[in-house]
């Protein structure tokens, strides 16, 4: 009756309204029992008949006075009921403009679609160490609320964030880390809260979409553990994701658009270090211009990219790692443009060179090929074998489109890992806040399977907050037996074991996908067979046959059957994903890939819509579970992580935000209430109001409140009995004994007495505070005070001190300005005098400078006129030469053509006779028997070979193996060897250049005689040409010793070739033999019967004379030309296939060839040169006859010493020759393995090579012989005269030289000089031996570092890889080392050597007296053989 007498006169009411919900009225006329209208006048005026509910009788809910309308918590409210709830949301929402209200335990928050200053770090300091009602609802206050509770209660705490897209979920989670990351600080130096919050932008980049409600729309949930150790303090984090919307990657709506990531790499495209991924504008690509809306308004995309490379960076990865994860982005794009056309109606094809997909098997390393056929082919594996089948043009792109959707939904369950591997922290994790960010209940037009997924989801978090608030919170009452009314509420547990129990929704789902041949109908069928007559929440359509309705906690929901079982079963070609994990150029491709070789099934395509993601840092599978897992499917795997979620909620203590969507166009500060009243009933947010504000939303055990508040008790209130004490104080405290109640183990308090609780209790230990406060600070102010009075003495110490150091040093100064005035003025008179002298001193350079620079001008004209002759008359030389040789070759040819018509002739009348058919028969059958026996032997040779060949290959394949990882770390020695040698050779270089000038001004200083200085730039040019020679072998040997390696590899590879073709060749020769022999008996046959026939004739008749039967004579014309062609084709023939492969062989060492063939070329030069020079002494010898008498002295004197040299240099060669062949018969004696090592192909032909080098030496040596015997016959017709002009000068001194002993004094001079140029052979000798030794000496260090080299390779093989390595870089060391060693001795021996030809310069101006051109022959002679036997070491290192 008292409810009733509150319906009078202008009391006002809520009364339902299609539009606005509810409108408010004023009642017109008291309301009496028994009434069935009431009078109302609505606030615009009108007035109103309201009838009442017939049976029920129910009034309409009262309004609340305005004093109570915008309280901040809704359950303050006087009457709580729905149209109070939704009124005083939005006076605070549109009025006030106050986004945050209480509803007890729930935080309510209404998306204002505006960004306001409420966030920033003021406000976090302000809500700091705060009760929650003591400041207005926010989200830092539940922050603060949990936090505080964490580290009261020590208990793990989470805040579970849910609502609609749109409704601000992801923004208040973000809110809240903030707070945490602000509040707590990290304890290391790495700033973990910086990463906690850098997370935020790269899952927004990945996981968020624009959409119809929302611009940044989070398409995927997600849980956020952020740890804490034992001070409270953020030490790292770790995130798990929850259905990712796969599908959104290759279809938006309108209005809609991808993941952000796709626009801000479109948007940077311009950027230099993205040109290799060849983007451009998002409409340029069909997975980001479908939904027509690339650009959202306000939304910088490449500003936004540079926040999440920071993001990324300050996570840890790399710029290689995030542009591997941009390279992989911008293929997606590209493969969603690649164009699949109909071949016909079941298959279809690729464009050859198609430009997207090539630039994406470019970006992924792939093959095209491969991926070009597996787009359009799928294999199907039974049994018995395996089929490819081709696909049709949507099966294609239904397939291209779920590739692309898996490598997606990889790359961010990976970027998922590397985030929580940035956050996690080595230190021990004490208690952790969660907070759960995940998509509210979803009712479309069409509903599919992942609206299922996301309504089950809300019904187990639904069921979860009935658990907590209402459920518990009644057992729990009445478990501690305090007075308590049961309230009815909704409990969703029948629905959630429709969907969950066996044989539920899900199971059955589960078994039709494993059906072979199921689908959507046949598993719809079911459902209804199973549920429609057993369960009142399931229902079926009346239109439709492939769709089922569920009556979910928030309202009715039909679900479309079509498409069901593939987004379950969420698989993907596997063919397709194997082309990618084969990627070798991509690391991160296999990284993506490696964990889902048992996760795909080739036996259907990828489905569209979410799909459950890979949780990182839950339980681990055990490996004999591996397998298992993977062949789960979406549901069962959704289901498990479900139930895993509900244990971490359960086992912490829940704070609730509940966010709600004002309007669905995005307008800000404009409430619908409709929308807002759907939200309301679906978060159940109500019924929290009722029990809240009837019940003791907080409780203590006896000893907790003992604990935490014994500094409010005395002495004497503490009792043995804590459950009495905890009485009597609070008797004390709390007067209003209806504010808490006493239970059997706890103490239960109503709304906001903790709180006060906790207010004494502060106070208290604050007046504490003060009082040591007190004390500390009087200790510390007397403590100062004497500080300050010791200072103030020591200041007054240093000050007097000071002032007498100033004195001292005012004297000081005085006394120095004196000294220094004396000093400058001496330094400025000195300086004076100083720069007349410098003036001085540059004249005089400048003078001297222009006349060394006259004479210098000078001769350097003279020089380059000097060039200018000799340049010319070599030029005449040669063409007089060219012009000779020409015609010689003519007249050789026109003779060699005359005689070989001769032998043509004496050939066709030897062929005419028939004892040469006898000939060529004789000895044929044993030609074949020897062609046949030497095919076996090659047969057997073959066989043989082809055994080692494999061998060899075998060893190959295993040392190319293991030394390529040794031979790439060594380069980078080899590198540094190279910097030191260029550095030595620099050095060298600097040294000569240095040595030049020196010897060039002291040339200048001596002045020495014009002939003199002739003769020695002539020998200075001389030992230039030796020293260019020298370093041409060098060049020579490292070229030959690099080309035997090259020979030697290429031989092994070619080897099995030429075998083969060897083989095929020898069968043709044997074949054409066989053909040849049969012919020649088919010939020899018909011979002997035109014999016999002749013979017949000839006893008849008398024998004709010749040329009387023509016919007969040319017939056997023809047919001795055709036997003699064919016996020429057999005599060229057998030889040319005999010796083809040799010619094969031939190219291997062709470089080789080519060089000694360019060698034998010079020689043949130089022949030419001594010709000519035998020329010119031809020409001479007319003009220097009457000469003859007078020189016979010196000529019989030169005869003696060339007989002496010659048959010093005759025994030289012999040596070098015998030398050679010991060192060809060591070797030849010796059997190596190696395919380039003695008694190998390569070797023998190296051998060949030499033997022929040795031939080509013997024939220039008897040529320079025959020169020899030219010039001293010369030598015995003309006189002893150079070809310089200082010889003849002195000749004409000779003849000047008429008394006997000037003769005699010349005579004596020519022994000393014969005795001079004696030793330097002596000496030219002894260095020849030395270099001939060193070369054996190299080469028996070569074969002991090969020896040595086997060994370690040997020694290096047994250890295991690490120790391997470690031994063959020590090794490499070592070795580089010893190079470098080796090379400064070198450079040692080249300057001494340097330093014995400068000496030797010195005595070079008596070597005018010996003729040029013997000079120039032994000289030759030398080189040749020097040459000839350095190539020789060098064929045989």
């Amino acid at each position: 009756m008292a409810a009733l007498e509150l319906y009078t006169k202008h009391a006002r009411v809520w009364i339902p309204d299609p539009e606005d919900v509810w409108k408010s009225a004023e009642i017109q006329k008291d309301y009496k029992p028994g009434d069935t209208v009431l009078r109302l006048r609505l606030e615009e005026g009108t007035d109103l008949e309201y009838r009442l509910d017939a049976k029920t009788k129910e009034l309409p809910p009262l309004r609340n006075p305005d004093i109570l309308v915008g309280e901040n918590d809704l359950t303050a409210l006087s009457y709580l009921h729905e149209p109070a709830v939704l009124h005083n949301l939005k006076v605070r929402f549109i009025d006030s403009k106050l986004i945050y209200t209480y509803c007890g335990i729930v935080l309510v928050a209404i998306n204002p679609y505006e960004q306001l200053p409420i966030y920033g770090a003021d406000i976090i300091n302000a809500y700091s160490g705060q009760n929650m009602g003591d400041m207005d609802p926010h989200i830092f206050a539940v922050a603060e609320e949990a936090y505080k509770q964490m580290a009261r209660d020590e208990r793990n705490q989470s805040i579970i964030v849910s609502g609609e897209s749109g409704a601000g979920k992801t923004v208040s989670a973000k809110y809240a880390m903030r707070y945490f990351a602000t509040v707590s600080g990290s304890e290391s130096e790495a700033n973990v809260e910086e990463k906690v919050l850098a997370s935020n932008p790269i899952m927004e980049a990945i996981g968020n979409a624009k959409t119809t409600r929302n611009d940044n729309s989070s398409r995927f949930g997600k849980y956020i553990e952020i740890g804490f150790d034992k001070r409270y303090r953020i030490i790292g984090a770790h995130m798990r994701t929850y259905l990712l919307e796969k599908s959104r990657v290759v279809f938006q709506a309108d209005e809609e658009r991808n993941y952000h990531i796709f626009y801000q790499l479109c948007a940077s495209a311009s950027l230099p270090e993205f040109s290799v991924l060849k983007l451009g504008h998002a409409n340029n690509f069909l997975y980001t211009k479908q939904g027509r809306s690339p650009v959202i308004d306000g939304v910088d995309d490449a500003k936004e990219l540079k926040n999440t490379r920071q993001a990324c960076a300050l996570l840890g990865i790399g710029d290689q790692y995030q542009m591997g994860i941009f390279r992989i982005l911008a293929a997606i794009l590209h493969l969603g443009n690649v164009d699949i056309k109909p071949r016909d109606s079941d298959s279809c094809l690729i464009p050859p060179k198609h430009e997207p997909l090539l630039i994406f098997c470019d970006l992924m390393g792939v093959d095209y090929e491969e991926m070009a056929h597996w787009l359009c082919h799928r294999k199907l594996v039974t049994a018995a074998e395996t089929f490819i089948k081709p696909l049709s043009r949507l099966q294609a792109t239904n397939a291209r489109d779920a590739l692309s959707k898996h490598i997606y939904a990889n790359l961010f369950s990976w970027i998922v890992t590397q985030v929580n591997k940035a956050l996690l922290s080595s230190a021990k994790q004490n208690s952790f806040i969660g907070v759960l960010d995940i998509y509210g209940f979803e009712t479309f037009e069409i509903n599919s399977f992942e609206q299922f997924c996301i309504n089950y989801a809300n019904e187990k978090l639904q069921q979860q907050f009935n658990l907590h608030v209402f459920k518990l919170e009644q057992e729990e009452y009445m478990k501690e037996q305090i007075p308590w009314t049961l309230i009815d509420f909704y409990d969703n547990q029948p629905c959630i074991n429709l969907i969950e129990a066996k044989m539920g929704i899900l199971d059955l789902l589960d078994e039709e996908c494993k059906m072979p041949k199921g689908s959507d109908n046949t598993w719809a069928q079911k459902l209804y067979n199973t549920h429609l007559k057993t369960c009142s929440l399931f229902e079926k359509p009346r239109l439709s046959n492939v769709a089922f309705i569920i009556q979910h906690f928030a309202d009715k929901v039909e679900y479309q059957c079509e498409g069901f079982l593939e987004k379950n079963k969420d698989t993907v070609f596997e063919d397709q994903v194997k082309v990618l994990r084969a990627s070798k150029k991509f690391k991160l491709l296999t990284e993506l890939f490696q964990d889902d070789e048992h996760a795909l099934s080739p036996t259907s395509a990828a489905p569209t819509g979410r799909t459950l993601l890979s949780r990182t840092g839950l339980r681990k599978p055990k490996p004999e579970q591996a397998s298992k897992e993977h062949k789960k499917t979406v549901g069962h795997q959704f289901r498990n992580s479900l139930h895993l979620l509900m244990e971490t909620l359960n086992a912490t203590t829940p704070h609730y935000v509940r966010c709600i969507k004002p309007n669905d166009f995005k307008y800000p500060f404009t409430f619908d209430s409709k929308r807002a009243v759907q939200q309301l009933r679906a978060c159940g947010v109500l019924e929290t109001i009722r029990i809240s504000a009837a019940g003791f939303p907080s409780r203590w055990t006896y000893q907790e409140f003992f604990s935490r508040y014994r500094v409010l008790m005395k002495q004497k209130d503490v009792l043995s009995d804590r459950r009495q004490t905890c009485k009597n104080v609070l008797e004390k405290l709390i007067l209003d004994q209806d504010k808490y109640q006493f239970g059997k183990t706890k103490i239960f308090f109503r709304a906001g007495q903790v709180a006060y609780l906790e207010k004494i209790r502060a106070d208290k230990l604050r007046m504490a505070c003060i009082r040591i406060q007190k004390t500390i600070r009087g200790w510390l102010l007397r403590k100062k005070y004497l500080r300050m009075k010791k200072a103030a003495i020591c200041i007054q110490r240093y000050v007097r001190g000071y002032q007498a150091r100033c004195f001292a040093q005012f004297l000081r100064r005085t006394r120095a300005a004196i000294i220094i005035q004396k000093f400058q003025r001496m330094y400025v008179v000195r300086q004076k005098y100083r720069h007349i002298q410098s003036v001085t001193l540059s004249l005089q350079t400048y003078l001297r400078g222009y006349a060394a620079r006259k004479r210098y001008q000078q001769m350097l004209r003279i020089h380059k006129a000097t060039i200018i002759q000799k340049h010319v008359r070599g030029w005449l030389a040669r063409k007089n030469f060219k012009r000779s040789m020409s015609a010689i070759v003519y007249l050789q040819c026109c003779y060699r053509r005359m005689m070989a018509k001769r032998e043509l002739k004496k050939l066709k009348i030897e062929a005419r006779s028939v004892e040469h058919y006898k000939k060529l028969n004789f000895g044929m059958e044993n030609k074949i028997m020897q062609l046949q026996r030497r095919i076996d032997e090659q047969n057997k040779d073959n066989k043989s070979l082809l055994e080692r060949l494999t061998h060899l290959e075998v060893t190959y394949n295993t040392e190319k193996d293991k030394l390529r990882s040794d031979v790439d770390r060594l380069k980078q020695f080899e590198e540094e060897a190279k910097n030191a040698t260029n550095q030595v050779m620099s050095l060298q270089e600097e040294l000569a250049r240095l040595r030049k000038e020196l010897l060039h001004t002291q040339n200048e200083k001596k002045k020495i005689e014009d002939n003199a200085n002739k003769y020695k730039s002539e020998t200075e040019q001389l030992v230039s040409e030796l020293k260019e020679q020298n370093a041409l072998l060098k060049a020579e040997k490292e070229e030959l010793n690099r080309l035997i390696q090259e020979q030697a590899k290429r031989m092994t590879e070619d080897m099995e070739k030429k075998l083969i073709e060897e083989t095929r060749e020898l069968e043709l020769e044997l074949n054409d033999e066989r053909l040849r022999y049969q012919n020649l008996l088919n010939e020899f046959s018909r011979l002997e019967e035109r014999y016999d026939d002749i013979k017949e004739e000839m006893s008849t008749m008398s024998l004709p004379k010749p040329g009387h039967r023509r016919t007969d004579s040319t017939h056997s014309s023809n047919e001795s030309e055709y036997t003699f062609s064919s016996e020429i084709t057999e005599s060229e023939d057998f030889p040319y296939r005999n010796e083809e492969p040799a010619d094969k062989k031939a190219p291997l060492d062709m470089s080789l060839f080519l060089k000694l063939q360019k060698r034998v070329k010079e020689l043949e030069q130089e022949k030419q040169m001594l010709q000519d020079d035998l020329d010119k002494k031809e020409e001479i010898i007319t003009k220097t006859k009457s000469q003859e008498e007078t020189k016979s002295p010196v000529r019989s004197t030169e005869l003696e010493y060339e007989s002496l040299k010659r048959q010093e240099l005759e025994s030289e060669n012999k040596k070098l020759k015998n030398e050679l062949n010991e060192l060809r018969r060591a070797i030849t004696e010796k059997v190596s393995p190696d395919p380039s090592g003695p008694g190998s192909p390569v070797y023998k032909v190296l051998l060949e090579q030499m033997t022929s080098v040795s031939e080509e030496l013997e024939v220039r040596k008897e040529e320079v012989l025959i020169l020899r015997s030219q010039l001293v016959s010369q030598m015995e017709a003309i006189p002893h005269k150079n070809t310089m002009t200082e010889t003849l000068a002195i000749s004409d001194d000779v003849k000047k030289m008429k008394d006997h002993r000037e003769i005699a004094q010349a005579y004596t001079g020519m022994k000393e000089s014969n005795r001079v140029l004696e030793s330097q052979l002596q000496s030219q000798k002894k260095s020849y031996e030395n270099e001939v030794e060193s070369l054996r000496g190299e080469i028996q260090g070569l074969k002991e570092e090969n020896n040595r080299q086997q060994q370690l390779l040997a020694q290096n093989l047994q250890l295991p890889p690490e120790a391997r390595i470690e031994a063959s870089l020590q090794h490499e060391i070592t070795r580089l080392t010893n190079e470098n060693l080796v090379c400064n001795r070198k450079e040692l021996n080249l300057v001494v050597r340097l330093t014995s030809c400068n000496r030797s310069l010195s005595t070079n101006h008596i070597c005018a007296i010996i003729p040029h051109s013997l000079f120039i022959v032994i000289s030759h002679v030398h080189l040749k053989a020097m040459s000839t036997y350095t190539t020789y070491l060098c064929l045989l290192l």
